[in-house]
């Protein structure tokens, strides 16, 4: 499977984006966080280091190559996290159960993102945030076009990941409130990675 070679070195070919901005924009993302929060798709445990103490954290992973990985980094959290393999579409957990979801660079490789948009409201609690951070489609038509003859070799080589999903609006779809929506950074001078702030509407 190609998660395999992936999981890897994904530390180290995203080293540098951590150490220029990405690093800090999750410190930020989740500096305020408390009680139950959920994460969807941890990867290799990227964000366990930022989360604070108050938090009590799930993060769930389907790929068990890259559940190894994320391991590694449980030891070097300051808040508690419990790591299980599950599928975001298919989360195994009660309806109201979480204070929080965070997800980041996941969302552009779930098969079908509004049914896991639609299980993290289900298992969150009416008025929980939602804290993304995501690449999105390009402004650009131009750029889009591009993006999209390049786009079945980057879903092959990074294992699903599509470079021309609206998340913002699925993410408004699902019957979140979205609160912030900002441009992080512009990665290969075309593909914007934006920060989202929403909450679960309830209802």
């Amino acid at each position: 499977m190609l998660d395999r070679p992936l999981a890897a070195v994904y530390d180290r070919i995203s080293a540098d984006q951590e150490r220029r901005w990405l690093g800090d924009a999750r410190r930020r993302l989740l500096a305020d966080l408390r009680g139950d929060v959920l994460e969807i798709g941890a990867g290799t445990g990227a964000n366990f280091q930022y989360y604070p103490p108050q938090a009590r954290v799930t993060a769930i992973e389907p790929s068990p190559n890259f559940s190894k990985r994320a391991e590694t980094k449980l030891a070097g959290a300051q808040a508690a996290v419990e790591l299980r393999q599950a599928d975001a579409q298919h989360l195994p957990f009660d309806d109201n159960a979480f204070d929080a979801a965070v997800a980041t660079l996941v969302f552009c490789t779930i098969p079908d993102p509004m049914a896991a948009l639609a299980e993290v409201r289900r298992v969150t609690k009416p008025g929980a945030p939602l804290l993304l951070i995501e690449h999105v489609r390009a402004q650009s038509s131009v750029h889009r076009f591009l993006l999209n003859l390049w786009g079945p070799c980057h879903k092959t080589l990074f294992v699903g990941c599509r470079l021309n999903r609206d998340t913002e609006a699925n993410v408004r779809s699902a019957g979140f409130q979205v609160e912030e929506v900002r441009q992080l950074a512009l990665e290969m001078g075309m593909v914007p990675v934006i920060l989202i702030r929403a909450t679960n509407a309830g209802g």
